[in-house]
């Protein structure tokens, strides 16, 4: 038997005490809907993803319920590419034709959504994927645009029956960002929207974006660690909040409005970023709150 060594205790004891420092918010998310959504660039490093879904298993094992909403822009920009297909963006959002809603669908349902799957389930749960269109679990409409987007859409109901009956049988939903419009078309929808629409539909104590950002900066360039829903527009409307960041805020305001009790921005390439956002006291992204809290 090896001999123990007092530096082994005293990691023991640091490992011992970070849990029981975490115990509080535990008990604190146990039994209730957590939103995360993982997009960005973090979604093509297998480090990133076995992190993730690490997360995902603890979060499921301390009683949370995990419903995780993913993205995959640059996968579909690379198949497109490697078609040949021309892709363009306006306003952030990727106009969507025929051969393209093919492609989005094929790398969101197949590829991405079921490594993330596969990656779960080797971190020790059980997860599934789907799409909005399964089950009719997401419904939406073309979104309205001064030009024509194509087959993009934005949610009109989320039906949270399916969700809850996946969570209650104990399995993670791992959801890619797709839904059936009124004619029966697939629609492609941004993924930060779908997971505020599932945020707000579920009550969900937290939405979490995690992108390639550490949340809303200020002036100075430093993270802001939490704001209301009414400074978040106000950061908005004085230009602290500016380009991309401003779709995300809007989604996690539209989210708290909804009926989510708060939203959070934070960085998804940061180790376990999950856990130290929920289980620890300051965390390391800007969360958004209701005004009356």
């Amino acid at each position: 038997m090896e001999s123990v060594t007092q530096t082994d205790r005293m990691e023991w004891l640091a490992k011992a005490g970070v849990l029981a420092e975490a115990l509080p918010f535990m008990r604190r998310y146990s039994g209730h809907p957590v939103v995360v959504k993982f997009g960005g660039h973090a979604m093509g490093e297998e480090g990133y993803i076995r992190r993730f879904a690490q997360d995902m298993v603890l979060l499921r094992q301390v009683g949370a319920k995990p419903v995780v909403v993913h993205g995959g822009g640059p996968q579909i920009g690379a198949m497109l590419d490697k078609l040949n297909i021309q892709s363009d963006f306006i306003n952030g959002l990727r106009v969507t034709d025929a051969d393209t809603i093919t492609v989005v669908e094929m790398v969101l349902s197949g590829a991405i959504n079921k490594s993330l799957v596969s990656a779960i389930n080797d971190a020790g749960a059980k997860a599934v994927g789907i799409s909005g269109k399964d089950a009719d679990l997401i419904r939406a409409k073309r979104l309205k645009s001064d030009v024509d987007l194509g087959f993009v859409g934005e949610p009109t109901m989320v039906d949270t029956s399916v969700i809850n009956a996946l969570i209650a049988a104990e399995l993670i939903p791992v959801i890619a960002p797709l839904a059936r419009g009124k004619d029966g078309e697939t629609l492609n929808i941004n993924a930060d929207t779908v997971s505020g629409a599932i945020s707000a539909s579920m009550q969900a104590t937290r939405l979490l974006l995690l992108s390639d950002v550490p949340g809303i900066m200020d002036k100075h360039g430093q993270v802001i660690p939490e704001v209301s829903v009414s400074m978040a527009k106000q950061l908005i409307t004085d230009g602290t909040i500016s380009g991309g960041m401003i779709p995300k805020v809007e989604t996690c305001i539209e989210a708290v409005e909804g009926g989510a009790e708060a939203a959070v921005i934070l960085d998804g390439r940061e180790a376990h970023a999950v856990l130290v956002e929920l289980f620890t006291e300051h965390g390391i992204g800007t969360i958004i709150t209701k005004d009356d809290k």
